[in-house]
C-alpha cells in the first residue's frame, strides 16, 4: 500500500511537471502600462495602469499638457476608464523604453476626443512613429478607439515618438508595450495572384485590422491570455441569411502539438463557428462571405482559425475557402489536416490592395456529399509597405538606427529538482514532436538542388529530404559539428554577432587560427530554410573577390551551418555614421565603391543568365581587414530574365530606401534594380547620413531625393559628409554625382548597367588622383546628372577586366563557395 501511494505521488507529480513544462500560457518578459494624463494609477482586469507621473521617467521630452473629461458616457468597455484622461503634446514628444529580449512587441494605443480647456481633440492631428516604422499618420481619432500593432524589436529599446501636424497637436489616452510570443507570427505565409510563399514576415511590422470570432461572442482581454479582444462576425457579414451558427463546443476543443495553441487563439474562438446554412439541402450551391474594409497599396495577412466541431468522424466535411475571387484552399478538409475539435490556423498574404475591401468566403466542394463549410475565426493584419510605413499619408519612414552592442542572453533551461522527471517530461516532448510529423505526413524539407547537372551525394537531417551537393565539389567544405563547437565555444552566446532571419551568427575560430563566421539556422525558421537553398543555389555559379566566400558547412545532428570568412572591418554602414569608427577618406570611398561596383558587375555578367542581388545596401557592403569591399547576403537574391525577356515578375522584396520604385510599382525585377539602390548606396557613401531619415526636415527625410535636388543645382558639394569638405576634387565629384544621377533614373532603361557605373568610378578615382592634362571632360560642359559620352556608348562587349581583377576569379569547373554571407557582421540585418 505504501508503495502504491508512493507511486500516486510520483505521477502526480510528474503531470505537474508536464504541465508546468508545456503549459500554452505567455508571461511577457516586458510590460509597459501608462493611464496618459492620470494622477494616479489605474487598474484594468486586474492590470495596473500607471500613472503619469508614475510613467514621467520613459519620456524623452519635456513633459506636456495633462487632460481629463468628466464624461461618464465614453465607453461601456471594461478599458472605459483609460479613456477620461489624456497627455496632450504640443511638440514632438517620445517615450522610450527598455526592452530585454529582441522579439515581438505589442504596442496598443487609446484615443477618444475631448475638450479640455482650448484642446478640441476632435481637431487633433498627428502621427506616431517608432525607430524603423510608421505606425499612424496625420492621424485624427474621431471616436473612442485602440489601435493595435505588432513590432518586431531587434534593439534593446523602443521609442516611440508623437509628431503633432503643422499647427496642431498630439494627444494618447493610454499606452502598452507587452511582450508576445516569437511564435505568434511565424516567417512564412501562402501567397496567391501569384501562388507561392512569402518569405520575411518576421521582419514586418503589423497593425490589427479585424479580429473576429466566427459565430462567439464578444472575446474581452480577460479571457485571452495575450489580452486581445475578438469581435463577433455578424456586422460583416455579407447576407447573413446564407449562415448560421452552430453550437458552442468550447469544452471540446484540442490543442495538438506543433499547431495552434491558446496564445494564437482562445478556446472561446475555437470552440464556436460560423457555417452555410445549407439545411440539409444537398443542392445548396452558395457561398458564406465576410466583408473588410482596408486601405488601398498595402498586402495583409490574413489568418484563418478552424476547428472541426461540425463533422463526425463517419462524415467528414471538405470545402473551399476564397479571399476576394482567389480559391486559396480547394476541396479543403480540416479534419484530414488535424482530428476532430483539433485547433489549427492558415496564413496568406494578399497582393497590394487596389480596393478598399477584402472578402473572404466559404462555399461547398464536390468532394462532399452533403454540402457544407464553417470557419472558427479570423484576423487581418496590415503589413508595413517598403518604405517601412503603415500610413499612406506618411510614407517616409524612420531610418534604421544602428542599435548598440549587447550580449544576447537566452534562459537556455529550467532547473528541476528531480532528474528523472525532466527525463519523463522530455521523452513526452519528443513523443509529442514525432507524433505532429506523423500526422503531417511529411517533414519540413529542403527541395534537393542538383548542381550542374552531375551526379550528386545526399546529405540527410532531420529537417532534410536531401540537400544535394555535387561530386565535383570538394568534400573537404564539409566541416564536422565537433569542429564548429570548438570554433565557435560551443556556440557561446556572448561570441554572437548578429541575428537574422535564418538564426544567429558566431564568430569563430578554427583550429588553425582563421576567424570565421558562423550562421547558425533556426530550425522553426521558414525564412531560413529557403535562404539556405537560395545561398546553395547561388554557391553553384560564383566566385570572386568582392563576393564574400563561404569556407565550409555542416549538415550534422539537425543543423543546417554556413560557415564564411570572417571581415574584420564590419559594414560600410558602420563606417558612415552610427558609431565612433574613423571616417573614411574620399579615395577610400571611392576604392569600396568601385569593388562593391566590381562584385555586382560580375553577379549581373558572370554566367548566362544575371543574378539579381535584389538587397543592395551599405550593411551588406562588407570590409575585409584590408578594406577591400564583397557584397555580401544574397538570401534574396534571384536569377535574372531569359534571353527573350526583358524583366522577372516577382514579389517586391529588398529594403525601403534603396528599393526601385519601378520594381515597387510594377513587381517586375531587372538588373536596374539593383543599379538603383547602389545609386542610394553611392549618396550614403558621400553624404554619411541615412537613406530615409524622418527627424530632418520633409525635404531632407529621403537622401535620394534631397541630394538629387542639389545634384541638378549643381551644388552638390553642399551636402557632403562634412569630414570630406575641401577634400574631393570638383571633377572628381562631378563625375560621382552624374553617376548617381544616371543610376537612380525613375525608368531602368534609362540607366546604366553596373559595367557603366564600374568605369565611372574608375574615372571619378582618376580625376581624384592627378589631374590629367589635356582631358576633354576637364571642360566639358554636359549638363548635371548625364553622364559623359565615354558612358553612354559603353557596351559590356568593350569593357575587359583588368589582370589583376581576373586573377582573383577562382575556376568555376567545380562547386564555387562564395556570394554568401547574411547578417554576419552586425545585427542589422533584414
Amino acid at each position: 500500500m505504501m508503495v502504491w501511494r508512493v507511486m500516486k505521488l510520483l505521477l502526480w507529480a510528474l503531470f505537474i511537471l508536464y504541465l508546468a513544462c508545456f503549459a500554452n500560457g505567455f508571461t511577457p518578459q516586458d510590460m509597459y502600462l501608462i493611464d496618459c494624463g492620470s494622477s494616479s494609477d489605474t487598474k484594468v482586469d486586474d492590470r495596473t495602469y500607471l500613472s503619469d507621473k508614475s510613467a514621467a521617467k520613459y519620456l524623452s521630452t519635456p513633459q506636456d499638457i495633462l487632460g481629463t473629461t468628466s464624461s461618464n458616457s465614453i465607453t461601456s468597455s471594461e478599458d472605459a476608464q483609460l479613456y477620461k484622461t489624456a497627455r496632450i503634446f504640443t511638440g514632438t514628444s517620445s517615450y522610450k523604453f527598455s526592452i530585454s529580449k529582441s522579439g515581438r512587441v505589442w504596442i496598443r494605443l487609446y484615443f477618444f476626443p475631448f475638450i479640455y480647456n482650448n484642446f478640441n481633440m476632435n481637431s487633433a492631428s498627428f502621427s506616431v512613429s517608432t525607430q524603423k516604422n510608421v505606425l499612424l499618420g496625420n492621424f485624427t481619432p474621431k471616436d473612442p478607439t485602440m489601435k493595435e500593432f505588432l513590432v518586431n524589436v531587434t534593439s534593446g529599446e523602443l521609442v516611440i515618438t508623437f509628431a503633432p501636424s503643422s499647427a496642431s497637436f498630439a494627444y494618447v489616452n493610454a499606452l502598452e508595450v507587452v511582450s508576445a510570443p516569437d511564435s505568434l507570427i511565424t516567417d512564412d505565409a501562402v501567397t496567391f495572384n501569384p501562388s507561392g510563399t512569402f518569405h520575411g514576415l518576421v521582419n514586418y511590422t503589423l497593425e490589427t485590422v479585424a479580429r473576429v470570432n466566427m459565430g462567439g461572442p464578444l472575446v474581452t482581454l480577460k479571457n485571452d491570455t495575450l489580452w486581445r479582444t475578438w469581435v463577433n462576425d455578424g456586422s460583416f457579414l455579407v447576407s447573413p441569411s446564407f449562415a448560421v451558427t452552430n453550437k458552442s463546443l468550447i469544452g471540446s476543443v484540442k490543442y495538438p502539438g506543433g499547431y495552434a495553441t491558446e496564445d494564437i487563439a482562445p478556446p472561446t474562438v475555437y470552440g464556436t463557428c460560423t457555417k452555410m446554412n445549407s439545411s440539409g439541402d444537398p443542392n445548396s450551391k452558395f457561398n458564406v462571405t465576410w466583408q473588410f474594409n482596408v486601405e488601398l497599396g498595402f498586402q495583409y495577412m490574413v489568418r484563418l482559425h478552424f476547428c472541426d466541431i461540425v463533422s463526425d468522424a463517419a462524415d467528414e466535411i471538405f470545402f473551399n475557402v476564397f479571399i476576394n475571387s482567389f480559391n486559396v484552399a480547394p476541396d479543403f478538409g480540416p479534419t484530414v489536416k488535424v482530428g476532430l475539435a483539433d485547433a489549427f490556423y492558415m496564413d496568406y498574404v494578399t497582393p497590394l490592395a487596389n480596393n478598399n475591401t477584402v472578402y473572404v468566403s466559404i462555399g461547398p466542394s464536390t468532394v462532399s456529399a452533403s454540402p457544407d463549410a464553417f470557419l472558427n475565426g479570423l484576423e487581418i493584419m496590415k503589413l508595413n509597405n517598403s518604405l517601412g510605413s503603415l500610413s499612406a499619408a506618411v510614407s517616409e519612414p524612420p531610418p534604421f538606427r544602428q542599435g548598440s552592442k549587447k550580449n544576447v542572453g537566452m534562459i537556455v533551461g529550467l532547473s528541476i529538482g528531480v532528474p528523472l522527471a525532466l527525463l519523463v517530461a522530455l521523452i513526452v516532448f519528443l513523443m509529442r514532436r514525432r507524433k505532429k510529423q506523423v500526422r503531417l505526413g511529411h517533414t519540413k524539407t529542403w527541395i534537393p538542388i542538383s548542381i550542374n547537372g552531375t551526379a550528386s551525394h545526399t546529405m540527410g537531417s532531420k529537417y532534410s529530404n536531401g540537400t544535394t551537393i555535387s561530386t565535383a565539389s570538394n568534400w573537404s567544405y564539409r566541416i564536422p559539428f565537433a569542429a564548429v563547437l570548438e570554433a565557435t565555444n560551443d556556440f557561446d552566446e556572448s561570441w554572437v554577432i548578429g541575428i537574422g532571419g535564418f538564426g544567429k551568427v558566431y564568430k569563430g575560430v578554427l583550429n588553425d587560427g582563421t576567424k570565421v563566421a558562423v550562421k547558425r539556422g533556426n530550425p522553426r525558421s521558414q525564412q531560413g530554410l529557403s535562404e539556405f537553398r537560395t545561398e546553395i543555389e547561388m554557391l553553384s555559379q560564383f566566385r570572386h573577390r568582392h563576393l564574400v566566400s563561404l569556407i565550409g558547412y555542416c549538415d550534422e545532428k539537425n543543423e543546417m551551418i554556413l560557415i564564411y570568412e570572417y571581415m574584420e572591418n564590419g559594414t560600410v554602414k558602420s563606417h558612415l555614421y552610427g558609431t565612433d569608427l574613423p571616417s573614411l577618406s574620399w579615395k577610400q570611398r571611392l576604392e569600396i565603391c568601385i569593388g562593391a561596383a566590381r562584385g555586382l558587375h560580375y553577379l549581373h555578367t558572370g554566367s548566362t543568365k544575371a543574378i539579381i542581388h535584389r538587397d543592395v545596401k551599405s550593411a551588406n557592403i562588407l570590409l575585409d581587414e584590408n578594406f577591400l569591399a564583397k557584397v555580401a547576403d544574397f538570401g534574396l537574391s534571384k536569377s535574372g530574365p531569359e534571353v527573350d525577356q526583358t524583366h522577372v515578375s516577382t514579389a517586391v522584396k529588398g529594403s525601403f530606401g534603396y528599393l526601385d520604385p519601378e520594381y515597387f510599382r510594377r513587381q517586375q525585377l531587372t538588373e536596374k534594380s539593383d543599379v538603383y539602390s547602389f545609386g542610394v548606396v553611392l549618396l550614403e557613401v558621400l553624404c554619411a547620413r541615412p537613406v530615409i531619415d524622418p527627424s530632418l526636415p520633409r525635404e531632407m527625410v529621403n537622401l535620394a531625393e534631397w541630394a538629387m535636388k542639389w545634384q541638378k543645382k549643381g551644388q552638390l558639394e553642399q551636402i557632403i559628409d562634412p569630414n570630406l569638405v575641401g577634400k574631393i576634387r570638383p571633377d572628381s565629384l562631378r563625375k560621382y554625382g552624374e553617376t548617381a544621377e544616371k543610376c537612380l533614373a525613375d525608368f531602368g532603361v534609362d540607366r546604366p548597367t553596373m559595367g557603366d557605373v564600374l568605369w565611372n568610378l574608375e574615372y571619378a578615382l582618376q580625376l581624384q588622383e592627378a589631374v590629367i592634362q589635356n582631358d576633354p571632360e576637364e571642360n566639358s560642359t554636359n549638363a548635371i546628372g548625364e553622364l559623359s559620352p565615354q558612358v553612354n556608348n559603353f557596351h559590356h562587349a568593350d569593357y575587359t577586366p583588368s589582370a589583376a581583377e581576373m586573377s582573383h576569379v577562382d575556376d568555376l569547373s567545380g562547386v564555387s563557395m562564395s556570394r554568401v554571407f547574411s547578417q554576419l557582421v552586425k545585427s542589422e540585418g533584414r
